[in-house]
């Protein structure tokens, strides 16, 4: 064998590659592989990434408020009284118009798909249908959106927003390391702890919400990195804007037996509610939709319209522009009376689904969390004129309240009771709210059949309400399962049924079962529309069979 064999110099040259390229190679790899390691490495980076990136989204939202209310706080409703009725109409106005410009933009460049921003139903959707995967560009644009639509006074949630910031950031810093689907989904949930994390300094209900909403499971190889990420995203909150929760909580006073009984009354009023908002919330874009179309109206103009609507809500009610935690703090410290909470929790449903259906940006977070403890304070404070000093008072059922309408809303009871409870530190308070919001989550998913996060997946024709069964059905086509067949052999048109390359497999299932086949050629939609494959019956129960075991690993393992 002579010096210039390949073999032989293969072999001279594997020693002589440097520690840094062998690193660099055993670093893809492991991130390639999904070792474990190499994912708590990333989700620091992404926990890091993520946490300011919510930070920086605030920060973005405070300057577009200074501009329009001169107020850069989460005061908001007390720095609206010392303006004129017209500055407060004008400021979700012009907003509005500078919110339409965006969308018109966003749509032209294709930096968005659709005429919205994004939010936590699109993080839900990349992780169950995507792979993990999301545009970058995508999640810039809506956090722009959403910085104007909520500094200049509309009516919705930084959280969501936020959320879908962190896991867009996520997806695009890891997207070179090569992480197979299921890292990537890990991943993508790490963007979205950090982010809830961030905002509301709360690390272990971030990282349940993650598991909760985002992954839908708890899986052992997620947890560190998910726990790594949402820590991190409080650190960094906390070293910018100190220990403090997103709003002041007040005292809670112990409970009696009679408080705990109370609850569950307040759990089925916060049903309703949670009903009627998710019900408002998912049917009034649709039917502004419909009825912009019938007048051949774009959508991208429709924010300068609910602009104007919410600033003429706000001049008579300021408690209802932007995320609303100056009101969400004072209906917990009791600070408003009966008529006023609930002339409030009307007007701020109405505001919010008005921001919602006119294109905003925004999400349902801190809306379904003003709602709610205007509703527990209000049931308080009727509680506590029934029966004096015998109940823990008012601002024990508006924690509680707070938690069960937005984790009905959410679909999130486990982890809105833990934001509870790292908010006021009451054990009582956090057992008292697990009863109302297991019982508003009931009832709500039976009449909703769904979060309003998988209500809003439904519009691209995904229930994620079922799980990955269902998802599996309406994911996997004929072309990725199908034996591919030699065209110059295969006839130009079958004689019998087929089914085309891009039918689902739920489709193609029930078409083999209501046919009584065993098989079908698998035409091309396309062209000729030529024989390109042949797919049977066996072949499509164990593509099914093969998707179900990868999930179910991924989920318990």
């Amino acid at each position: 064998m002579t010096d210039s064999d390949p073999a032989r110099s293969g072999q001279a040259d594997e020693p002589s590659k440097s520690p840094f390229s062998r690193a660099v190679r055993f670093l893809r790899t492991s991130f390639a592989e999904g070792r474990s390691p190499a994912l708590w490495v990333a989700a620091l980076a992404v926990g890091l990434i993520a946490g300011y990136a919510a930070l920086g989204l605030r920060l973005g939202i405070e300057l577009v408020q200074f501009a329009a209310f001169a107020d850069r706080t989460e005061q908001l409703a007390s720095a609206a009284r010392d303006l004129s009725p017209l500055q407060i109409i004008a400021a979700p106005l012009i907003g509005g118009v500078i919110v339409s410009g965006l969308l018109w933009l966003g749509m032209a460049r294709g930096w968005i798909e659709e005429t919205r921003a994004g939010g936590v139903a699109d993080v839900m959707e990349a992780r169950a249908i995507k792979g993990g995967r999301m545009s970058l560009t995508h999640g810039l644009w809506s956090a722009l959106i959403a910085s104007v639509s909520l500094g200049s006074g509309g009516s919705a949630g930084r959280e969501g927003p936020a959320v879908h910031l962190g896991a867009t950031l996520a997806s695009a810093v890891t997207r070179p390391l090569g992480l197979s689907p299921r890292a990537a989904r890990i991943i993508l949930a790490c963007g979205a702890a950090s982010a809830v994390s961030a905002s509301f300094n709360a690390p272990v209900a971030g990282a349940l919400f993650a598991f909760e909403v985002v992954l839908g499971h708890y899986a052992l190889r997620s947890i560190a990195p998910v726990a790594v990420a949402s820590v991190i995203g409080a650190l960094v909150a906390r070293l910018h804007f100190g220990a403090q929760p997103a709003f002041a909580m007040p005292a809670i006073q112990p409970a009696s037996v009679l408080d705990f009984i109370a609850v569950i009354p307040l759990g089925a009023a916060a049903a309703g509610l949670a009903i009627a908002f998710i019900l408002a919330a998912i049917h009034a874009p649709r039917l502004v939709a419909e009825r912009a179309k019938a007048l051949s109206w774009p959508l991208w103009a429709l924010p300068p319209f609910g602009g104007l609507a919410v600033g003429l809500i706000a001049a008579a009610a300021p408690e209802v522009l932007g995320v609303g935690y100056e009101a969400t703090a004072n209906a917990l410290a009791g600070g408003y009376a009966i008529a006023t909470l609930a002339g409030l929790i009307a007007l701020k449903l109405i505001a919010t689904v008005i921001t919602l259906a006119a294109r905003f940006g925004g999400g349902v977070f801190s809306p379904s969390l003003y709602l709610g403890a205007m509703l527990g304070a209000l049931f308080g404070a009727i509680a506590t004129q029934l029966f004096g000093e015998a109940t823990a008072g008012a601002a024990f059922f508006a924690v509680v309240g707070m938690g069960a309408v937005s984790g009905a809303v959410l679909g999130a009871p486990l982890s809105t009771t833990l934001i509870v409870f790292e908010l006021t530190a009451s054990y009582e308070a956090s057992i008292a709210l697990l009863v109302a919001v297991s019982l508003a989550t009931v009832i709500t998913q039976s009449v909703t059949k769904g979060s309003f996060f998988h209500k809003q997946v439904e519009r691209h024709g995904y229930d994620l309400s079922q799980g990955d069964a269902r998802v599996i059905l309406q994911t996997i086509r004929a072309r990725e399962i199908m034996s591919p067949v030699d065209k110059a052999e295969a006839p130009v048109k079958p004689d019998g049924p087929f089914v085309y390359e891009d039918d689902y497999l739920g489709r193609i299932m029930g078409y083999f079962s209501a046919e009584s086949i065993d098989g079908a050629p698998v035409r091309a939609r396309s062209g000729d529309q030529a024989i390109i494959g042949y797919l049977s019956k066996s072949e499509a129960h164990a593509a099914y069979a093969r998707a179900l075991q990868a999930r179910s690993e991924e989920e318990h393992r």
